[in-house]
């Protein structure tokens, strides 16, 4: 599989995971009827912020994805890195939204850990 299909992967499972939490949004909002805020349900503000994390970290991280596949970095590394990342939110967004601290801590681990290496790939790619 050549390296921009394999970020078309992730991309493809990460918007699934982003349009997932929405809907867990959604579907709070329509219940309580709060349109905006939390309006001081707290189901409402965990789902909201469980929604924000992860649309504060995707992007980068698929655009990295996408920059390293046009860049030429083999279709391994962008898996190990899209998987890696992708498993990462999935588990931080069940730890944040059943409050388990320790899936919560290592999604951001599996965040983190990807968005360095993908980081450090286009600043050493794009000097070399």
């Amino acid at each position: 599989m050549p390296p921009l299909e394999a970020a078309a992967v992730y991309i493809g499972i990460n918007i699934l995971l982003l349009i997932y939490l929405s809907s867990r949004v959604v579907f709070v909002r329509r219940s309580a009827q709060i349109s905006i805020g939390h309006g001081g349900n707290a189901e409402l503000e965990l789902r909201t912020r469980t929604h924000g994390n992860a649309s504060e970290y995707i992007p980068a991280m698929m655009v990295g994805l996408v920059t390293a596949a046009y860049m030429g970095i083999p279709a391994l590394w962008i898996h190990i890195l899209g998987a890696t990342f992708t498993f990462g939110r999935i588990l931080h967004a069940i730890g944040l939204s059943r409050t388990i601290l320790p899936a919560r801590a290592a999604g951001m681990l599996l965040t983190w850990i990807p968005l360095v290496g993908i980081a450090g790939m286009l600043i050493y790619h794009g000097l070399a």
